[in-house]
């Protein structure tokens, strides 16, 4: 997956059938549909792949237990099940997490246990296995740093974890494996339309990289136009829905509004288990999860109503106060603020409700399809365990509106790319560095082979090599530092105060590889340490 060549792919096709705006969850999962239907798709990203909210999600691909104690029996059952045909397409990806629920009160345990046997019952024959209760002491030993005043027991269950980002782009190498095309850092600044008709026929795209994203000569002027005709345009740019929407319909209102999830990363000894801690119940009535993630604990989520949209949204300080006191009430070792190595936050784009005063953690998480006057079809809301489902559905439309010929969904049993499903007698090595590049880590291995130098680490406490950098800039299609230790390798989601540090070999690579000047990196240095200031709560200390 090279920029260059969808940039020449896009300049040699007259015209697309689909046109997908936004590469997060829905828009990747919907031009990945599309393109393995036949159609000629073009999917346009702004920033990069999963910039947004599909990167900064608490890396689960579940049921939503919150939403089957709403009654919301539906949308659990289809979530189980996505998450079944996840785990099978994407196996490099997926972990058959266990969640244990610490029983505090004697009623919790049969409680919990009969609530996590109904969605047992859910889950069908892609089941990750059954829920069972746990004694006080099996749940110390599997959970050694919970608290322990006034333990009764545990339940535990089971549900998928994922690393958001690498999907992402995974995804993307699939859509352009299939035929279709995925371009980052490709603004779309407008939409156009049919003089005769007054449907949409197409957009106005502007390179935002120009000569950063050049390669082996081919230059190019930054903010370079493109005008790409299409029979039906999608779009899917999670919260920043209404935007595209009102380049459409003017007159139209808010259909989306925001809603903020802010989470924490601490040292892995704060979990010190192999198993995730979740909290039943917090003071607001939502489920906490305390989970070990790439050797940290990731502490997550909330659940806040905001004003406005940001691509860089800041947790705020009652969050972060909400997160450490509720997990301190549940772990031996309290966190603080000094302990935390990354905040970050995303925005969830929630259909909005009719009753302007609902709370966003009971707005339904399930997804709604729209069809403008002038044919936008817009994608609104959903999360990442239901965005191939969501996809499939979008498409379905999309044909409709487009007048395209019918076509059947292929996405159901499609390996995602780098998938390397384990032999039955032996699982995946979830313990190698490489893991989550699936089948791509053989090449990777190879670059380290060939040049033993790409062995050297990014940042001394962390496993990330100068071969996986290597990696996303030639066949990842990472444009900028910030592309490589966000969301390739992940650095900055672990360790904010490390991805710092290691910005400047990052930038060496880019020298290297795209010829890059010295002011150039240094200014790519300096952009990407600005931004990873805004994930340390003390940037100065």
């Amino acid at each position: 997956m090279k920029r260059h060549e969808a940039i020449t792919a896009l300049t040699n096709t007259k015209g697309w059938d689909v046109i997908v705006i936004g590469g997060g969850a829905s828009g990747l999962g919907a031009a990945l549909d599309a393109t393995t239907r036949g159609f000629r798709t073009l999917l346009l990203e702004a920033h990069d792949f999963a910039k947004g909210t599909s990167s900064r999600s608490t890396k689960l691909v579940h049921g939503g237990v919150r939403y089957l104690a709403q009654g919301n029996i539906g949308l659990v059952r289809e979530a189980l099940y996505e998450r079944g045909l996840l785990a099978r397409n994407a196996a490099h990806l997926f972990v058959n997490q266990s969640f244990i629920v610490p029983n505090y009160r004697w009623w919790e345990g049969p409680y919990y246990r009969l609530g996590f046997s109904i969605y047992d019952a859910l889950d069908g024959r892609l089941s990750l296995g059954r829920s069972r209760y746990l004694s006080a002491g099996k749940t110390l030993s599997r959970l050694p740093t919970v608290n322990k005043s006034g333990l009764k027991g545990a339940v535990v269950y089971q549900d998928g974890q994922f690393d958001d980002a690498r999907l992402a782009v995974n995804l993307a190498q699939t859509i352009t494996e299939q035929g279709g095309v995925a371009l980052n850092h490709m603004r779309v600044v407008d939409l156009i339309r049919d003089e005769g008709t007054g449907r949409l026929c197409g957009v106005i795209a502007r390179d935002e990289l120009g000569e950063l994203g050049a390669h082996s000569g081919a230059a190019r002027a930054a903010g370079q136009m493109h005008t790409l005709r299409a029979k039906v345009i999608v779009n899917a740019t999670g919260v920043f829905t209404n935007e595209i929407l009102a380049m459409s319909d003017p007159a139209k209102g808010r259909l989306v509004v925001p809603s903020q999830g802010a989470h924490l990363v601490l040292d892995h000894s704060f979990l010190a288990s192999r198993d995730a801690l979740m909290i039943p119940k917090t003071p607001d009535g939502r489920v906490l999860f305390v989970i070990p993630w790439h050797g940290c604990a990731l502490i997550g989520t909330t659940d806040t109503r905001v004003a406005e949209v940001s691509e860089e949204p800041r947790a705020l300080e009652s969050e972060i106060e909400f997160l450490l006191n509720t997990a301190g009430a549940y772990l031996a070792k309290k966190p603080t603020r000094r302990d935390v190595r990354c905040v970050f936050a995303g925005l969830r784009p929630l259909a909005a409700p009719k009753d302007g005063e609902k709370r966003t953690k009971e707005i339904s998480r399930s997804h709604k399809i729209l069809v403008s006057e002038a044919g936008l079809v817009s994608l609104i809301g959903g999360k990442w365990t239901t965005y191939r489902r969501m996809a499939e559905e979008v498409i379905d439309k999309a044909i409709e509106v487009g007048g395209l010929p019918q076509a059947a969904c292929k996405t159901r049993s499609l390996a995602i790319h780098g998938s390397v499903a384990p032999a039955p007698a032996k699982p995946l090595d979830r313990a190698s560095p490489l893991s989550h590049y699936g089948s791509d880590g053989v090449a990777i291995r190879a670059l380290q082979a060939a040049a033993p130098e790409l062995s050297t680490r990014l940042h001394p406490a962390h496993p990330f090599t100068l071969a996986e950098v290597v990696w996303a800039i030639r066949d990842e299609m990472a444009e900028t530092i910030e592309d490589v230790l966000a969301r390739r390798v992940g650095l900055l989601w672990r360790d904010a105060r490390a991805a710092i540090e290691a910005a400047p070999r990052v930038a060496e690579v880019f020298v290297s590889e795209r010829a890059w000047t010295a002011a150039r990196a240094e200014s790519q240095i300096a952009a990407f340490t600005a931004l990873a200031k805004g994930y340390l709560l003390d940037p100065e200390m």
